[in-house]
């Protein structure tokens, strides 16, 4: 229990640094840029979202899973093709940022094309991350992030004095850079590029699925700020991020246990596998009531000006989200929990199935929502079809936890 204890500990330690880190980004980026201006960095930002889910699930995910609690010689040789995998994704997807922001041009053109020339090191940086965790050494993922932090204090501040988005989305990634040569030191370990295609192949199973499922997700989420912008306008786009901002302390302790949920559920499932259910039950159930604690505190105890002070003239558009939001997380942190369980297991198919269905849901009730009433009807739209999701990701979990270990009676009727 010691060991599960301080490998949680650094595990939200970490994840704090991290999330808060983005959200004084958040915060310092309304307040400069405005709700309109805001809303082309959201989007940026989800995007960014969107193409870290395709490295996890092709290089970190895969890596997780397969190589906690291994030997050293095995989580080096694991870890150098999974980082070079992360570059290379960072690369491939640089390219394309690069030139869809040559295409639109104006103030979202340049943030991509911004994006495109930070996104490798970004990854990188994230690779390292989840590399440290599936080695017991989650320490050393919280100096990296601590690392990242710093180094965007002085590059914040240079942006501040020319005021583009542009220049945000650099001093933000660019930050990465430094992080991601301290992983590199920290580790001692080179990416291996050459074996990115070897990766791939040996981890297709696994990796082929966690693909389809990571972006399932994080395209919904995409999708819905997209579709959010085209119906009701960036200012709208702007209002959904800066509620999603104000539940960054809380989103520090979701991220920080997802971290280490799989890893340390796949620990659980090899050392007392009859305790896998009990342990993602209390997993999701601390997140589910760490939101709702969050949410109200929020709602009842933070006043306007204290609000304003914050997040300047977005608190206004942002505080009738604060509710439907709060809840949407409260019900993502059930969904964490039986993820964790699922991804421990192997089951890769279930949570993949449980995954698309669920984000189908949540980006077609978000959608209608904004139609019938934008920033505010997405909201709600995207929380109900979270607490339906939730519902599906426990049945399947269910499902895969009885296929692990089969009814007492199916092991007597096999034994000769």
């Amino acid at each position: 229990m010691g060991g599960i204890a301080r490998r949680l500990s650094w595990g939200l330690g970490d994840q704090a640094v991290s999330s808060m880190t983005n959200f004084v980004v958040g915060v310092f980026v309304a307040r400069e840029l405005g709700v309109a201006a805001f809303g082309v960095f959201s989007l940026a930002w989800v995007t960014y979202g969107v193409v870290l889910n395709v490295s996890r699930g092709l290089a970190t995910d895969p890596l997780v899973v397969r190589y906690s609690g291994v030997s050293t010689t095995d989580w080096r040789h694991a870890t150098s093709r999974a980082a070079g995998t992360a570059v290379a994704v960072g690369v491939a997807f640089g390219v394309v940022s690069a030139l869809a922001g040559f295409a639109i041009g104006g103030t979202l053109g340049s943030a991509f094309v911004a994006l495109a020339v930070v996104m490798p090191g970004m990854l990188l940086q994230d690779s390292w991350r989840f590399a440290f965790f599936a080695a017991g050494q989650g320490h050393k993922a919280f100096v990296n992030d601590v690392v990242w932090a710093v180094a965007m204090i002085p590059l914040l501040l240079l942006a501040s004095a020319h005021g583009n988005v542009w220049g945000f989305v650099l001093a933000w990634g660019g930050a990465s850079l430094l992080a991601a040569g301290c992983g590199w030191l920290q580790s001692g370990i080179v990416p291996h590029f050459s074996g990115v295609r070897t990766w791939l192949r040996r981890h297709k199973d696994l990796g082929s699925r966690y693909l389809v499922e990571n972006v399932g997700n994080s395209g919904a989420s995409q999708l819905r700020m997209y579709g959010l912008g085209a119906i009701a306008g960036l200012g709208d786009v702007g209002a959904v991020r800066g509620a999603e901002l104000l539940l960054g302390p809380f989103l520090a302790l979701l991220m920080g246990l997802n971290l280490v949920a799989v890893p340390e559920a796949a620990r659980v499932l090899r050392r007392a596998p009859g305790r896998l259910a009990r342990f993602c039950l209390t997993l999701g159930g601390v997140q589910a009531v760490a939101a709702a604690t969050w949410g109200a505190i929020l709602l009842f105890l933070v006043p306007d000006v204290l609000g304003r002070l914050v997040l300047d003239d977005v608190w206004d558009h942002a505080r009738p989200l604060i509710l439907p939001v709060s809840l949407s997380v409260t019900g993502a942190g059930i969904v964490a929990g039986a993820a964790a369980g699922l991804r421990a297991l192997g089951a890769a198919s279930r949570s993949l199935r449980a995954q698309l269905v669920a984000s189908a849901g949540y980006l077609g009730f978000g959608l209608v929502g904004a139609w019938l009433g934008g920033a505010v009807g997405m909201s709600w739209g995207s929380t109900a079809a979270m607490w339906l999701g939730a519902g599906l990701w426990w049945l399947q979990l269910r499902a895969a936890l009885r296929e692990h270990t089969p009814e007492p009676e199916l092991v007597e009727s096999r034994t000769p």
